[in-house]
């Protein structure tokens, strides 16, 4: 089992969090989005072989935040609460 860093709670099993996307995975608006955008948006992802910012929420405290991790050694590099800054 893998310990995720959480920035507000520390570190946890990997078990208590839900995984939201990769960074920078920016939701289309919705009144002017075609269904090839939109379905590129909701399912297609990428998948990187080293590292990767994601986004995932710890199910336990109810926070969202970034993990930088490496998908290949899965070490975790570091977590970062998101700002309103981080979104745009």
């Amino acid at each position: 089992m893998q310990l995720f860093p959480c920035p507000f709670c520390g570190l946890r099993s990997e078990t208590e969090f839900h995984f939201g996307g990769d960074m920078g995975n920016l939701r289309p608006d919705g009144t002017e989005t075609d269904a090839a955008t939109w379905s590129s948006y909701l399912f297609l992802r990428n998948n990187p072989k080293g590292r990767t910012s994601e986004v995932w929420m710890h199910l336990t405290c109810g926070e969202v935040f970034r993990l930088d991790r490496d998908t290949v050694t899965h070490v975790v590099e570091k977590s970062a609460a998101l700002t309103v800054e981080a979104h745009q």
